[in-house]
């Protein structure tokens, strides 16, 4: 028997959430984004997508395509609260979930097939299920694999015809045996791995379609793309995707970086920033049990050039001062002079705990680990902005990073 895939995609989730306080804007165009001159869209409701605006949009671009909307400022905070309850239900019918993001996930139903019923009936039984504990829309797709239920999500969401939005199916079933005819009339780049480059080389071998990939002889692709790269487009184009669903992946890395509201050009300032961003980092990977070697600085420029600088330290780290001295140090090699849209920092390499070894000069020194136990016991007791670094001290109080929310850009 082969097995059962769902992906199951919630419908304008941070518009949805924000509709569920404000009741009042429901049939109106809502947009939640970074309100600032450098803000951009997190994400929009249908009503808004008429009128051209989509996610990762400039904010100042979606005003002008639609003046009319309603833009919130977003709580990612509460996001993550209803997308974890969503995830509950999700592994109420099978541990074997994957999340890809706070509004979508895989899951692998074939265990629960005898119990609970089969793949359609698994994904009526979510949809209404999160209708009647959240309020909430999702779109599910069905089928035997990762690729090809994502697909059928997208195939089962609502869509924008003639400038009017048309209900979805809501479900979207893919039978075993049914996949090529489902693929190959979507077009190319509905594959993974079909970006802008990609999709410019498959053009001038007369590609349009999924099918037209499938047409192909794998040693043209490979000639085209490369081994690994054509090799991989052919599979799909066959609907050969053996991926599994993997729950509890562990993160590849842990940052934060933020878009500022003008240009930045005093290294001190950026400095502190960097230790901010540091300490958020360090907190978030001692409160999943992680630690990492490679501390990483991103900046980008007002011109939008980008860099990235790293350094690959002898043991693991979770302790701040550590992270953000070698963050400091890696901006300290940087040309602040032009000015700095954007500033991250990361920490990836990533393993369970962080026993490392001391250095003679640190056995001198109070514990990290002390240090470190210390602040995390008063911000679990007190919330995260009771202690932090004192560069990080403003008028306002101690300013705190905050997960999520500087992806939209400043407010």
């Amino acid at each position: 028997m082969r097995g059962t895939i769902l992906h199951v995609d919630m419908d304008a989730f941070f518009v949805s959430v924000e509709l569920l306080r404000h009741p009042e804007l429901r049939g109106q165009p809502v947009v939640v984004a970074g309100l600032g001159n450098r803000g951009v869209v997190a994400a929009a409701n249908y009503e808004a997508r008429v009128h051209g605006v989509f996610s990762a949009m400039p904010t100042a671009r979606a005003r002008r395509l639609c003046p009319h909307a309603v833009f919130l400022a977003g709580d990612h905070d509460r996001y993550a609260a209803v997308s974890e309850r969503v995830m509950a239900i999700f592994r109420s019918v099978t541990p074997l979930v994957e999340p890809i993001s706070l509004d979508e996930a895989f899951l692998d139903v074939t265990g629960a097939r005898r119990a609970v019923g089969d793949g359609p009936t698994i994904a009526r039984w979510l949809r209404g299920e999160i209708q009647q504990t959240e309020q909430l829309t999702c779109s599910v797709g069905v089928a035997t694999s990762k690729l090809v239920a994502k697909l059928a999500s997208e195939a089962a969401k609502p869509r924008i015809r003639g400038g009017r939005v048309e209900p979805g199916e809501g479900i979207r079933v893919v039978p075993p045996g049914g996949e090529r005819d489902f693929l190959h009339p979507l077009p190319a780049r509905a594959l993974w791995g079909v970006g802008p480059k990609t999709w410019e080389r498959l053009e001038r071998l007369g590609v349009h379609t999924v099918g037209d990939i499938a047409g192909l002889p794998v040693d043209t692709l490979v000639r085209t793309l490369g081994a690994a790269h054509g090799r991989h487009l052919s599979d799909l184009s066959h609907a050969v995707d053996s991926r599994p669903v993997v729950p509890d992946q562990r993160p590849k890395s842990v940052g934060y970086e933020e878009t500022f509201p003008h240009d930045l050009t005093d290294q001190d300032e950026l400095g502190r920033e960097v230790v901010r961003m540091a300490d958020a980092v360090a907190l978030r990977l001692r409160r999943n049990g992680l630690a990492g070697r490679t501390v990483t600085l991103k900046v980008r420029y007002g011109d939008f050039r980008t860099m990235t600088r790293s350094l690959t330290l002898p043991s693991v780290v979770d302790d701040t001062s550590l992270i953000a001295r070698t963050a400091r140090d890696l901006l300290a090699a940087v040309d602040v002079a032009p000015g700095i849209r954007l500033l991250g920092v990361s920490v990836s390499a990533l393993s369970d705990g962080a026993a490392r070894q001391l250095s003679f000069d640190e056995l001198e020194l109070p514990s990290h680990d002390d240090t470190n136990g210390a602040v995390d016991q008063i911000r679990e007791r007190f919330g995260d902005a009771a202690i932090g670094p004192a560069s990080s001290l403003g008028d306002d109080g101690l300013r705190i990073k905050r997960r999520g929310n500087a992806a939209w850009g400043p407010s």
